[in-house]
């Protein structure tokens, strides 16, 4: 063998990326008013951040603030930079590869580690889709008198309408406008008129305690804000965003060019960054007003929102209601959308939202069958705390071998060619999968404490 051709073996795979002539750029991608191009670049990596923010994140967050004061506000500092470079990551492999992330470890990875792990995703989608349509009926409930249970069912079956019969683009927009609702939480924090040194010490100086409580709160937000099913539903929507450029086939999928990785750098942050404040002022409202007046003793969004109304006012507590109603009807479609995606991936059946359901047919059936298990769920007597801890359970698990797993993809040059994870993202990724296992072991502690 020539000197020469061991040179050319040597050199990583390029993957080509030819953008087909019927696909391109958006319109608000192209425009020239700055303000309209970047609102034109938010998609994927920002309905992923907001859909973090769920009825049952919201009620973690609530609790934290309300048991322990500011003292857990530097979280939001610690998980930011951590989110982006995981979902920029999960982000990265969708567009490179073309396809979601189960269908990559279906292709290169044992189907002994990929079917356990879709299956314990499933399991724990389904339950926490299921407290949050409970959620959004107990929010309804604060606002218009009408017992929770009368509207759980009309509330479900309005999500599985939008996800069965909406196209992608459809969704995709409805998804971003729900999204403002989480701006509610920053309002309602405004109307606790915390204590400004307070929340600046609680904020810049870490408090780490080693007693059960304050570690089972870091760990709950922990697995909360890093959760597993985001890791699918982000790579799965980067190629249905490609999909419905015109980019149907896997070879005109693959590839990214420096333009696509810098614009979905710029969602991806700006969704985790959105994510990471409305944590960070729901943890500040509730430690404004609950810690402060010795009510610690909350289980849920709607008993956080009925808690502030005396302390806030009606406007903090509307806030708070509304933000919990918007923020269930982005993370319920996310969770079952997941879901769906990693199952009909892993399996190799058909999957996305703009195929019809009779070309799908495994893949809607995930999303509808989910959707109905975890509405029956509020009419079981199920303590929904308790199914919510186990959901924290399976995901503190999921998480550290999927993350592994992840960025050892993101590492392959065969899988991705010349767009291998750079230092930065290798160092902050394996930071996170080390934290994240560390996590578990906690949860393992506090557990058996």
């Amino acid at each position: 063998m020539t000197p020469g051709k061991r040179r050319r073996e040597a050199r990583p795979p390029v993957i080509p990326h030819v953008v087909p002539a019927t696909a391109t750029l958006a319109p608000q991608v192209r425009a020239r008013n700055p303000v309209r191009r970047f609102l034109g670049i938010l998609g994927p990596g920002l309905i992923t951040g907001a859909s973090d923010d769920d009825p049952s994140g919201i009620g973690t967050y609530a609790l934290a603030g309300a048991s322990l004061g500011f003292a857990t506000l530097w979280t939001a500092l610690l998980t930011f930079p951590m989110m982006a470079v995981v979902q920029f990551v999960c982000a990265k492999i969708g567009m490179v590869t073309g396809e979601g992330l189960a269908r990559v470890l279906r292709r290169h990875y044992p189907r002994a580690l990929l079917y356990p792990v879709v299956a314990a995703l499933v399991i724990a989608n389904t339950i926490n889709a299921g407290t949050d349509i409970g959620a959004i009926g107990a929010a309804v409930n604060l606002l218009v008198p009408v017992p929770p249970a009368v509207t759980i069912a009309p509330i479900a079956l309005s999500i599985l309408a939008l996800q069965v019969w909406g196209s992608y683009r459809l969704i995709a927009r409805t998804f971003k406008w729900l999204s403002l609702a989480l701006l509610a939480y920053i309002g309602a924090a405004l109307y606790a008129r915390p204590d400004v040194a307070e929340v600046l010490r609680g904020t810049f100086v870490p408090t780490i305690r080693l007693d059960a409580a304050f570690l089972a709160s870091l760990v709950a937000i922990l697995g909360t804000t890093i959760s597993p099913y985001l890791f699918f539903w982000q790579a799965s929507e980067e190629v249905e965003e490609e999909i419905s450029m015109g980019r149907r086939t896997l070879r005109a999928r693959r590839g990214a060019t420096d333009r696509e990785l810098r614009y979905a750098g710029v969602d991806v942050t700006t969704g985790m960054l959105f994510s990471n404040v409305v944590m960070y002022f729901i943890m500040l409202a509730t430690a404004a007003t609950l810690f402060k007046a010795g009510q610690t003793e909350i289980q849920s969004a709607a008993d956080a929102a009925h808690a502030l109304r005396p302390l806030a006012g009606d406007a903090a507590y509307v806030l708070f209601a509304v933000g919990v109603i918007g923020a269930g009807f982005l993370g319920v479609p996310v969770l079952t959308g997941s879901s769906a995606y990693a199952m009909a991936e892993a399996l190799g059946f058909r999957y996305g939202l703009d195929d019809k359901p009779r070309r799908a047919k495994l893949f809607y059936a995930m999303i509808i069958v989910p959707t109905l298990i975890g509405t029956l769920v509020n009419f079981l007597g199920i303590n929904p705390i308790r199914a919510l801890f186990w959901t924290a359970v399976i995901n503190g698990f999921l998480a550290p071998p999927l993350l592994i797993v992840i960025m050892l993809v993101a590492s392959n040059r065969r899988v991705m060619g010349e767009r291998v994870n750079g230092r930065w993202a290798n160092v902050v990724g394996w930071a996170t999968t080390a934290t994240m296992l560390a996590a578990a072991i906690g949860l393992v502690l506090t557990w058996s404490s």
